[in-house]
């Protein structure tokens, strides 16, 4: 998983910095307005770039399925194969590690989106059922609210 995550990022990174050369250098503060269109399309253009290799196995439970925008938000959707296990009992065993591992990895490997106003929040969906089993929504603030290491 932290393979995938290295190739994320960097794949990010790359994004951003085509979207940089793109774009023209201002040299005043935008308005609010701009600023907001501005990160939609960078978070527009690193969905639709990321998704070109989905869906992705991730391990023997995970699949990345989808990497979209909603309004400079990127949302990564994820299907889990819980086996034997019931959806109920996956959401409250597996919930708050499962919340705090994904929370430091992003906060960790999209630090240059979440400082730029861009977040993150991540889906995961049973592969038997289709029902959502966690949904972690994590932002610049929440990082800054993680324990140090």
């Amino acid at each position: 998983m932290k393979k995938h995550l290295l190739l994320y990022t960097l794949a990010i990174f790359c994004v951003s910095a085509l979207s940089a050369k793109e774009m023209p250098i201002q040299t005043r503060e935008l308005p609010k307005e701009e600023l907001q269109k501005q990160k939609v399309l960078i978070a527009s253009l690193a969905a639709k770039e990321l998704s070109k290799t989905l869906p992705q196995k991730i391990d023997n439970y995970t699949t990345l399925k989808s990497i979209t925008n909603n309004n400079a938000t990127l949302v990564y959707t994820f299907t889990i194969n819980t086996g034997a296990k019931s959806d109920d009992a996956v959401i409250k065993e597996d919930h708050s590690r499962m919340q705090k591992v994904v929370t430091q990895g992003v906060c960790k490997s999209s630090e240059r989106f979440l400082e730029s106003g861009i977040n993150t929040t991540y889906i995961y969906v049973s592969a038997k059922t289709d029902k959502t089993l966690f949904k972690f929504d994590i932002t610049k603030e929440k990082c800054a609210n993680l324990p140090m290491k």
